[in-house]
This record gives C-alpha cells, sequence and structure tokens, in this order.
C-alpha cells in the first residue's frame, strides 16, 4: 500500500474520533449545565467548585489510563475539560500574585485550567484581603522554593488572615529562560528578572553573561514587558511571559538546579473533604519552657502520622515569640489525624488547622 493512502486512512480514523471525542466533551458539559441547575434549585448555598471531586475524577483516570498516554498527560487533558465545564456553570475567579506571565499565573493554570477568571494582584497580602472579602473564590500563593527555601509573607499573611483556609497545592517546575527583542545574546546589554530568578540562574550567568548588568525588578513578568519594548533587554522569565508580551526565547533552561521546584498554595474560605491522599497544614505555638517543642511534636510521634514540613516564623506578639507551620500526611477528618489533634491541645497555647487539602495530583 502506498505511503500516502496509509497515512490518509490513518488520518480519516482520527477524524471519526476526534468527532466522536468532539460529542462526548459537549455530553460532559451539558450534565455539567443540568448539576448547575439542580444545585440552584436546590435554594441551598450554592459551591460550584469542589476540590476533593476534581481530583478524585483526576485520580480516577489516571489510575484506568491503559497508555500510551502518559498518566499525567491524561491529567492534563481532563483538567481542561473539567475547567471548561465548571465554567458553564460558574466561572471561577482566581487571585493570583502578579503581574501577568509569572509563575504563580502558570500555577494557577496548572490547577484550574484555562477557563478560569485571573487577577493579578500586586502583593500577596492583596491576595489574602482578596480571598477573605470573597471578591475572589480563590487565590494561588508561592509558599516555597526548592532552591530558595520559605516564603515569608505567605506564611506571615496566615497569621494575619484567620479566615482563609489552605484548600490546595501546586507543585511546579521552575524553568527560566533568558529572552529579548535582541537577535543574538551579544546584542542584549542589561539584564531584568525577579531578584529569586537571578539567584536561581546565577551559575549560567555568572559563565556565558558576566559583565552584563542585572537590574532586579518586581517580578519576570515584569521583565518580560521590559524587554518586549527595548531590544537592548534581556529578561528571565517563563514560557507563559514570553507568549504573553511576544519575546524571542534566546535560551532555554538556564537554571542552575535542574529540579528547581516551586510549591504554591490555593487558598479560599471553604473547608475541603477527605479524600484518602490529603496533607493537613498547621500553625500552633507553646510556652517557651525546655521540652515544649518536643511535647509539641510527640503526638505526630504517639500516632505514627508523618510531618513533612516544620518551620518557625516570629509571632509578632512578643520579642523571642515564635510560632510555627506544620505540614503532616493526613486529613484533619482522618482517626489518626483528629487523634493527634486532640491530644495536641493541652500542649500548646495556639492550635490552628490551616487547612486539609489533597496532595498535588499534576506533576511538576
Amino acid at each position: 500500500m502506498h505511503l500516502s493512502h496509509q497515512l490518509d486512512q490513518l488520518r480519516q480514523q482520527i477524524d471519526q474520533l476526534d468527532d466522536q471525542l468532539l460529542q462526548m466533551i459537549n455530553q460532559r458539559a451539558t450534565l455539567a449545565q443540568k448539576v448547575a441547575e439542580v444545585k440552584i434549585a436546590s435554594g441551598e448555598d450554592v459551591c460550584f467548585y469542589r476540590p476533593e471531586r476534581e481530583v478524585n475524577v483526576l485520580r480516577r483516570v489516571m489510575e484506568n489510563n491503559p497508555g500510551p498516554t502518559t498518566d499525567d498527560g491524561v491529567a492534563r487533558i481532563f483538567r481542561e475539560i473539567m475547567s471548561t465545564c465548571l465554567a458553564l456553570e460558574k466561572p471561577l475567579k482566581v487571585a493570583f500574585l502578579g503581574p501577568e506571565g509569572t509563575f504563580t499565573q502558570q500555577a494557577a493554570f496548572q490547577h484550574f485550567g484555562q477557563a478560569i477568571q485571573t487577577s493579578p494582584l500586586a502583593s500577596i497580602d492583596a491576595v489574602f484581603r482578596e480571598v477573605t472579602s470573597q471578591i475572589s473564590e480563590y487565590g494561588i500563593v508561592p509558599v516555597e522554593n526548592s532552591t530558595e527555601g520559605v516564603v515569608t509573607h505567605t506564611l506571615d499573611s496566615f497569621l494575619k488572615y484567620p479566615h482563609v483556609h489552605i484548600c490546595g497545592e501546586v507543585v511546579l517546575r521552575i524553568h527560566h529562560n533568558l529572552m529579548s527583542c535582541a537577535r543574538q545574546l551579544a546584542d542584549i546589554k542589561e539584564l531584568v528578572s525577579h531578584e529569586q530568578s537571578f539567584a536561581q540562574c546565577r551559575g549560567w550567568l555568572d559563565r556565558y553573561l558576566p559583565t552584563i548588568k542585572r537590574t532586579s525588578v518586581a517580578s519576570n513578568g515584569e521583565a518580560a514587558r521590559l524587554a518586549a519594548e527595548n531590544p537592548a533587554i534581556g529578561a528571565i522569565a517563563g514560557n507563559i511571559a514570553a507568549k504573553l508580551y511576544d519575546v524571542n526565547i534566546l535560551q532555554q533552561n538556564i537554571e542552575d538546579e535542574p529540579d528547581n521546584t516551586t510549591r504554591f498554595l490555593v487558598i479560599g474560605t471553604q473547608p475541603v473533604l477527605a479524600t484518602g491522599n490529603d496533607k493537613t497544614s498547621l500553625l500552633l505555638s507553646t510556652d517557651n519552657r525546655p521540652g515544649s517543642l518536643y511535647d509539641m511534636l510527640a503526638p505526630f510521634s504517639r500516632h505514627a502520622i508523618s510531618m513533612t514540613k516544620i518551620e518557625s516564623r516570629p509571632s509578632k506578639q512578643a520579642n523571642w515569640d515564635y510560632v510555627f507551620f506544620l505540614d503532616i500526611i493526613g486529613h484533619k477528618d482522618d482517626a489518626d489525624v483528629a487523634a493527634a489533634l486532640s491530644d495536641l491541645r493541652d500542649k500548646v497555647t495556639i492550635s490552628r488547622v490551616l487547612g486539609s487539602y489533597p496532595t498535588a495530583v499534576i506533576g511538576a
């Protein structure tokens, strides 16, 4: 059989499958609209987006995936289908640390899909305020980077905004790209980026562009915007910024650590039900006395609960008074976690569950 004829047959089969997929996607969308109608008719306080429901859908399709499509690839496809269907019920408004083109916006799209209304804000505090006032249903804020460590502004904001819950997490592999309207590296006279991006690319920059002036700006998105306006400027930013500001990528993946990853938190005001694979974040404080930290952590060991993170921050109530942020495996409603939290109460001065939420599904 002639090659062109074979290709034509295969493409016809693909076209037929595409038609079937299109029909089924719209059937799913129709059912989503009916779900919205039932919720509204119930007369109750309607919550259109249920994080635990969406996570369980993604986990189920990944478990049932026969291949050759990767599990992560299947999850990303269904993520966009669900995002589009949800937008037919009620588009989600999601605030993020702006401006547009930042990794935080990329994290928002990875978690919620593209069919959301994003609201770029100037500070982490502003994101918390927007969610607290329910102007946006959810917010996305960075909390830690594998290279640069914890984002203290995010942790401190939980002290200031007690009604905000953690509803999810996003793990994003950070790839830094050198971009410019210039045709080649030799035409760049100044580099602009966020200070953390400079730190994460220091080795590459010192090797290939050691004499070029480096100027820190508020965000990578802002850096890409400046590069779009001036061909003598090179920016360090992600793919989303290059597309948004139509800037050429001259060199990809210039980060020093290939596994450079940032973890983001999804914040909202609604608690999340258990999914069977969850984390719980806690804010704790204890008296300054010998053995107090040991007493605070002992209930987790006693109930065989794994702790994945602990950070201390000044309480801002008194000098040398600290609070602790902990991440543990499990949901607050799980029997062992609930028992540990109960044992903990008489050993601390502050005990607050910041949120129980599903572990990240879509990979970095």
